[in-house]
Parts: C-alpha cells; sequence; structure tokens
C-alpha cells in the first residue's frame, strides 16, 4: 500500500479540539475521506472517519486494520499537518 496523496485543511478555530481534517488517496485509486486531526492533552493525534450510533457512542467507518498500515496514515496525516501550519 502506498499513500499516494494526503490532503488537509486547518480548522481556524481556536475554541476546539478539532485542529484539522484530511483525505488521503492510496495507491491513486482508493481515497478516504474526514480523517480529523484532534488536540489532545499529550499532543496532536489521528481519528479515522466514523459516525454516532443510536447509543451516542462513535464506531469508525473506515480504519487500517494493521499496526503498520495505522502507523503510516497517522505519519502521512500528522506530517502533512504540520506543513499546513507551517504555511499559515
Amino acid at each position: 500500500m502506498k499513500i499516494s496523496d494526503v490532503r488537509v485543511r486547518i480548522v481556524q478555530k481556536d475554541d476546539i479540539k478539532l485542529k484539522a481534517v484530511a483525505s488521503i488517496t492510496i495507491d491513486d485509486c482508493f481515497v478516504i475521506h474526514d480523517i480529523k486531526v484532534i488536540e489532545g492533552n499529550d499532543g496532536h493525534f489521528v481519528a479515522m472517519p466514523s459516525r454516532k450510533t443510536n447509543d451516542g457512542e462513535y464506531k469508525d467507518i473506515a480504519h487500517p486494520i494493521n499496526t503498520e498500515t495505522r502507523q503510516a496514515v497517522i505519519d502521512a496525516v500528522l506530517d502533512a499537518f504540520k506543513n499546513e501550519l507551517a504555511k499559515v
């Protein structure tokens, strides 16, 4: 698997923890939208696209199924996020 493109849109609201929304393209043929960059207590983290269930819980719609792929997605999104922050 190759992450062929990452696009990040910075969210410019100071009073919320959501800092950016990203989309990644995999192998130039599959895209995942609505990946979130969230400010946590220990720094920024990546949350995969999710939806709220009737119970009020959030369930991922799309997510990596192994550690290596998850880390590749996290690294690509956070690197692109840092690059976009440097531009602002």
